[in-house]
């Protein structure tokens, strides 16, 4: 088996398309989604009443006629963002009303998730390629029924089969983070989420853990400490690195020790590590830069044959 593995686009479709191509262009028989594959931001396109729209992109405005309204929403989209037409009074609604505007947001999350996973239908079909596509702690609830498809799994919160010598572990739940995001508990809940899980896993079968948080104190979950209004911690000018990541992700993977566990989440933390017999992955992340990290691990049997970081 080769496995291509990457997470946290935040909605950048650029990124996504990358994903999509990684099968061929590393000649994976997998792709493996680790999380957080929606964006942030929604843009609102303003008619205007001269038969053009505004919009602010990256902090800069633009007007554009009809003929250039998809090239702008393609470029918003590009950037992990989400476009929504909108005339002037719905604009002012949007501004004032804050439960009508997070309602529009999320039904625009789960549209362009819909849409990503038809694509990904489209690129994949005939190929033969596995695809696994699971939400992150940054993803709203909401999303999950948009995943569902007839090709393309998502495996969250359960064990599935990879071909019928392998198994996959998967969890979107993190440990708890300064911004309060949809999937997030304390690392006892955690712990226990993780064990109920474990409790499927198979004997005898080659196991993967797909598991959006890191492990606690390794390379692969270093990031700037903050203060409680999120500010960073400073020593001598630079930023203080500690880990972040969950004990409760740490006690799992020694106590099963599978062959291969994927996290993400940390986005400056790309990085391989051992934890006992475990290859640990964090590739890490330059969404916003139109990159997408990823991990290539070929392997044969429970054998890691090779594990290689790649920048696309």
């Amino acid at each position: 088996m080769r496995l291509y593995y990457a997470g946290d686009v935040h909605g950048s479709e650029k990124c996504w398309r990358k994903f999509l191509g990684a099968a061929k262009f590393y000649e994976a028989d997998t792709l493996i989604m680790g999380g957080d594959i929606t964006g942030k931001l929604m843009v609102p396109v303003v008619a205007t009443a001269d038969g053009r729209h505004e919009a602010s992109l990256l902090g800069r405005p633009e007007t554009v006629a009809d003929d250039g309204l998809d090239d702008l929403e393609k470029r918003i989209r590009f950037n992990g963002f989400y476009p929504y037409r909108c005339d002037r009074a719905e604009y002012d609604r949007l501004s004032t009303d804050h439960e009508y505007r997070d309602r529009v947001f999320t039904g625009l999350m789960v549209d362009e998730v819909r849409r990503w996973i038809e694509l990904a239908e489209e690129r994949l079909a005939g190929t033969g390629v596995r695809c696994f596509v699971m939400p992150g702690n940054d993803d709203e609830i909401a999303i999950d029924a948009a995943l569902e498809s007839t090709t393309i799994v998502n495996p969250d919160n359960r064990v599935v089969r990879i071909d019928e010598d392998t198994q996959m572990l998967s969890c979107s739940w993190t440990n708890p983070t300064p911004w309060d995001s949809p999937r997030e508990e304390t690392e006892d809940v955690l712990l226990e989420r993780l064990h109920r899980i474990a409790a499927d896993l198979e004997p005898g079968l080659v196991t993967i853990f797909n598991l959006h948080c890191p492990p606690h104190g390794t390379q692969l979950d270093r990031a700037a400490e903050l203060t409680a209004d999120g500010r960073i911690v400073l020593d001598g000018g630079e930023p203080r690195i500690v880990p972040v990541g969950s004990t409760a992700v740490r006690k799992l993977i020694e106590e099963l020790q599978p062959a291969l566990s994927l996290h993400g989440h940390i986005h400056e933390s790309k990085a391989i590590q051992k934890i006992g017999k475990t290859t640990c992955v964090n590739p890490g992340s330059a969404y916003s830069e139109g990159v997408i990290d990823g991990a290539v691990v070929e392997l044969r049997g429970a054998k890691i044959r090779s594990c290689q970081l790649v920048t696309g």
